[in-house]
Protein backbone atom coordinates (compact mmCIF):
# COMPACT_ATOMS: atom_id res chain seq x y z
CA UNK A 1 0.00 0.00 0.00
CA UNK A 2 1.26 3.22 -0.85
CA UNK A 3 1.14 5.87 1.73
CA UNK A 4 2.34 9.24 0.31
CA UNK A 5 1.59 11.46 -2.36
CA UNK A 6 2.96 14.43 -4.31
CA UNK A 7 0.35 16.94 -5.83
CA UNK A 8 1.54 19.06 -7.97
CA UNK A 9 0.04 22.61 -7.59
CA UNK A 10 3.27 24.94 -8.19
CA UNK A 11 2.31 25.84 -11.98
CA UNK A 12 1.36 29.59 -13.01
CA UNK A 13 -1.44 28.19 -14.69
CA UNK A 14 -0.87 30.61 -17.63
CA UNK A 15 -3.12 28.76 -19.77
CA UNK A 16 -5.70 29.33 -17.63
CA UNK A 17 -5.79 33.05 -17.29
CA UNK A 18 -7.64 35.04 -16.71
CA UNK A 19 -8.86 33.02 -13.71
CA UNK A 20 -5.46 32.21 -12.81
CA UNK A 21 -4.76 36.11 -12.43
CA UNK A 22 -5.90 36.29 -8.88
CA UNK A 23 -5.92 31.95 -8.08
CA UNK A 24 -3.47 29.40 -8.40
CA UNK A 25 -4.66 27.12 -10.85
CA UNK A 26 -5.33 24.43 -8.19
CA UNK A 27 -8.47 26.75 -6.81
CA UNK A 28 -10.19 26.51 -10.34
CA UNK A 29 -13.56 25.46 -9.93
CA UNK A 30 -15.09 22.25 -11.95
CA UNK A 31 -18.34 20.94 -11.58
CA UNK A 32 -18.39 22.90 -7.99
CA UNK A 33 -15.21 22.00 -6.76
CA UNK A 34 -11.71 23.19 -6.83
CA UNK A 35 -9.23 21.12 -8.95
CA UNK A 36 -6.78 20.32 -5.99
CA UNK A 37 -10.06 19.15 -4.16
CA UNK A 38 -10.85 16.84 -7.27
CA UNK A 39 -6.89 14.94 -6.77
CA UNK A 40 -7.11 15.02 -2.95
CA UNK A 41 -10.86 13.23 -2.61
CA UNK A 42 -9.21 10.57 -5.22
CA UNK A 43 -5.80 10.25 -2.76
CA UNK A 44 -7.94 9.36 0.22
CA UNK A 45 -9.86 6.79 -1.73
CA UNK A 46 -6.52 5.51 -2.54
CA UNK A 47 -5.78 4.89 0.73
CA UNK A 48 -3.04 8.00 0.79
CA UNK A 49 -2.37 8.99 4.32
CA UNK A 50 -0.05 12.13 2.89
CA UNK A 51 -0.07 14.54 0.57
CA UNK A 52 3.03 16.67 0.01
CA UNK A 53 1.63 20.11 -2.08
CA UNK A 54 3.98 21.97 -3.52
CA UNK A 55 3.00 25.74 -3.55
CA UNK A 56 4.13 29.07 -5.62
CA UNK A 57 1.55 30.90 -7.39
CA UNK A 58 -0.73 32.75 -5.00
CA UNK A 59 1.23 30.54 -2.71
CA UNK A 60 -0.83 32.02 0.79
CA UNK A 61 -4.65 31.40 -1.18
CA UNK A 62 -3.67 27.53 -1.82
CA UNK A 63 -2.38 27.49 1.83
CA UNK A 64 -5.26 28.90 3.11
CA UNK A 65 -7.51 27.10 1.08
CA UNK A 66 -5.83 23.32 2.20
CA UNK A 67 -5.80 24.12 6.07
CA UNK A 68 -8.96 23.02 5.92
CA UNK A 69 -8.39 19.82 4.58
CA UNK A 70 -8.26 16.92 7.38
CA UNK A 71 -7.86 13.72 4.94
CA UNK A 72 -5.25 13.17 4.00
CA UNK A 73 -3.11 15.02 6.01
CA UNK A 74 -1.61 17.61 4.26
CA UNK A 75 2.55 18.89 4.24
CA UNK A 76 2.85 21.74 1.86
CA UNK A 77 6.78 22.00 0.18
CA UNK A 78 7.20 25.43 -0.33
CA UNK A 79 8.76 26.94 -3.84
CA UNK A 80 7.60 30.61 -3.30
CA UNK A 81 11.56 31.45 -4.03
CA UNK A 82 12.04 29.78 -6.92
CA UNK A 83 9.42 27.51 -9.32
CA UNK A 84 11.44 24.05 -9.91
CA UNK A 85 9.11 22.68 -12.61
CA UNK A 86 7.70 19.20 -12.38
CA UNK A 87 11.21 17.30 -12.05
CA UNK A 88 12.63 19.87 -9.93
CA UNK A 89 9.33 20.37 -7.50
CA UNK A 90 9.31 16.63 -6.44
CA UNK A 91 12.64 16.27 -5.89
CA UNK A 92 12.86 19.30 -3.77
CA UNK A 93 9.95 17.16 -1.40
CA UNK A 94 11.83 13.57 -1.56
CA UNK A 95 12.75 14.40 2.51
CA UNK A 96 9.03 14.88 2.71
CA UNK A 97 7.85 11.76 0.77
CA UNK A 98 10.47 9.08 2.17
CA UNK A 99 12.36 5.93 1.00
CA UNK A 100 9.17 4.31 -0.52
CA UNK A 101 7.38 4.06 -3.61
CA UNK A 102 4.90 7.10 -4.00
CA UNK A 103 2.23 8.54 -5.37
CA UNK A 104 2.45 11.93 -8.30
CA UNK A 105 -0.38 13.60 -9.02
CA UNK A 106 -0.86 16.97 -11.30
CA UNK A 107 -3.47 19.10 -9.14
CA UNK A 108 -5.04 19.74 -12.33
CA UNK A 109 -5.55 15.86 -13.21
CA UNK A 110 -9.61 14.97 -12.86
CA UNK A 111 -11.08 11.63 -14.23
CA UNK A 112 -14.07 9.68 -14.41
CA UNK A 113 -13.56 6.80 -12.42
CA UNK A 114 -14.16 3.15 -13.94
CA UNK A 115 -15.45 0.17 -11.71
CA UNK A 116 -11.77 0.58 -9.10
CA UNK A 117 -10.57 3.79 -8.35
CA UNK A 118 -7.38 4.44 -10.42
CA UNK A 119 -4.99 5.62 -7.95
CA UNK A 120 -5.30 2.10 -6.49
CA UNK A 121 -5.08 0.38 -9.63
CA UNK A 122 -1.66 2.35 -10.22
CA UNK A 123 -0.41 1.15 -6.70
CA UNK A 124 -2.04 -2.36 -6.84
CA UNK A 125 0.26 -2.26 -10.62
CA UNK A 126 3.14 -1.06 -9.39
CA UNK A 127 6.57 -3.64 -9.54
CA UNK A 128 9.49 -1.83 -8.28
CA UNK A 129 11.29 -4.81 -9.52
CA UNK A 130 10.88 -3.96 -12.54
CA UNK A 131 9.46 -0.16 -12.46
CA UNK A 132 11.41 3.24 -11.33
CA UNK A 133 8.04 4.38 -12.70
CA UNK A 134 4.19 3.46 -13.57
CA UNK A 135 2.19 6.26 -15.43
CA UNK A 136 -1.68 6.39 -15.52
CA UNK A 137 -2.28 6.61 -19.59
CA UNK A 138 -5.79 7.91 -21.00
CA UNK A 139 -7.10 7.34 -24.65
CA UNK A 140 -6.56 9.99 -26.78
CA UNK A 141 -9.51 9.02 -28.30
CA UNK A 142 -12.02 8.94 -25.98
CA UNK A 143 -10.89 11.48 -23.14
CA UNK A 144 -12.66 14.51 -22.97
CA UNK A 145 -11.24 18.02 -24.35
CA UNK A 146 -8.26 16.49 -25.71
CA UNK A 147 -6.78 17.32 -28.95
CA UNK A 148 -3.26 15.86 -28.84
CA UNK A 149 -0.56 13.84 -31.00
CA UNK A 150 -0.33 11.35 -28.08
CA UNK A 151 2.72 10.80 -25.71
CA UNK A 152 3.35 7.07 -25.39
CA UNK A 153 3.59 3.97 -27.57
CA UNK A 154 2.89 0.38 -24.84
CA UNK A 155 4.49 -2.61 -25.95
CA UNK A 156 2.85 -5.71 -24.83
CA UNK A 157 4.45 -5.89 -21.11
CA UNK A 158 3.23 -2.34 -20.77
CA UNK A 159 6.40 -0.66 -21.32
CA UNK A 160 6.76 2.71 -22.65
CA UNK A 161 8.33 4.19 -26.05
CA UNK A 162 8.14 7.81 -26.60
CA UNK A 163 5.88 9.35 -29.87
CA UNK A 164 8.04 10.05 -32.88
CA UNK A 165 7.33 13.65 -34.68
CA UNK A 166 5.05 12.91 -36.85
CA UNK A 167 3.40 9.83 -35.52
CA UNK A 168 -0.13 9.89 -33.85
CA UNK A 169 -0.11 7.42 -30.33
CA UNK A 170 -3.43 6.11 -29.01
CA UNK A 171 -2.03 7.36 -25.07
CA UNK A 172 -1.54 10.57 -23.35
CA UNK A 173 -0.06 10.84 -19.88
CA UNK A 174 -2.98 11.30 -17.48
CA UNK A 175 -0.88 13.65 -14.76
CA UNK A 176 -0.85 10.43 -12.27
CA UNK A 177 1.93 8.21 -11.77
CA UNK A 178 3.93 6.00 -9.08
CA UNK A 179 7.90 6.70 -8.94
CA UNK A 180 10.90 5.60 -6.94
CA UNK A 181 13.10 7.88 -5.40
CA UNK A 182 15.69 6.09 -6.61
CA UNK A 183 14.51 7.80 -10.26
CA UNK A 184 15.94 10.94 -9.29
CA UNK A 185 19.53 10.33 -8.26
CA UNK A 186 21.67 12.18 -10.06
CA UNK A 187 19.49 14.75 -11.63
CA UNK A 188 20.24 18.39 -11.60
CA UNK A 189 19.83 20.99 -8.71
CA UNK A 190 16.89 23.46 -9.65
CA UNK A 191 14.79 23.18 -11.96
CA UNK A 192 13.78 20.11 -14.41
CA UNK A 193 10.89 18.53 -16.29
CA UNK A 194 9.79 15.09 -15.11
CA UNK A 195 10.27 14.39 -19.23
CA UNK A 196 14.07 14.23 -18.39
CA UNK A 197 13.27 11.26 -15.72
CA UNK A 198 10.58 9.68 -18.03
CA UNK A 199 13.54 9.40 -21.18
CA UNK A 200 15.73 7.91 -19.03
CA UNK A 201 13.63 5.37 -17.55
CA UNK A 202 12.69 4.22 -20.92
CA UNK A 203 16.31 4.09 -22.11
CA UNK A 204 16.25 1.16 -19.23
CA UNK A 205 13.10 -0.04 -19.72
CA UNK A 206 12.01 0.78 -16.40
CA UNK A 207 9.15 3.21 -17.43
CA UNK A 208 5.61 1.60 -18.05
CA UNK A 209 1.73 2.52 -18.31
CA UNK A 210 -1.42 1.51 -17.14
CA UNK A 211 -4.50 2.73 -18.93
CA UNK A 212 -6.80 4.68 -16.81
CA UNK A 213 -10.20 2.97 -16.33
CA UNK A 214 -12.85 5.64 -16.87
CA UNK A 215 -12.70 8.60 -18.80
CA UNK A 216 -10.11 11.63 -18.39
CA UNK A 217 -10.80 15.42 -18.79
CA UNK A 218 -8.15 17.59 -19.94
CA UNK A 219 -8.56 20.81 -18.36
CA UNK A 220 -6.23 23.50 -19.60
CA UNK A 221 -7.87 26.54 -20.39
CA UNK A 222 -11.37 28.23 -19.67
CA UNK A 223 -12.98 27.40 -22.50
CA UNK A 224 -12.26 23.10 -21.60
CA UNK A 225 -13.94 23.75 -18.12
CA UNK A 226 -17.49 23.58 -19.26
CA UNK A 227 -16.51 20.67 -21.64
CA UNK A 228 -15.23 19.13 -18.62
CA UNK A 229 -18.41 19.90 -16.96
CA UNK A 230 -20.61 18.75 -19.67
CA UNK A 231 -18.89 15.41 -19.49
CA UNK A 232 -19.18 14.81 -16.09
CA UNK A 233 -22.91 15.50 -15.93
CA UNK A 234 -23.65 13.19 -18.77
CA UNK A 235 -21.14 10.62 -17.32
CA UNK A 236 -23.74 10.66 -13.85
CA UNK A 237 -27.01 11.08 -15.50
Amino acid sequence: MIRKAMVLAAGLGTRMRPLTLTKPKALVEVAGKPLVDHVLDRLVEARVETAVVNVHHHADLLEKHLKGRRKPKIVVSDERGALLDSGGGLKKALPLLGKDPFLSINADTIWIEGFKPNLLRLADYFDPERMDGLLLLASTATSCGYDGRGDFLVDPEGRLERRTERLVTPFVYAGAAVFRPELFANTPDGPFSLNLLFDRAIEQGRLFGLRLDGLWMHVGTPEAIAEAETCYVESVA
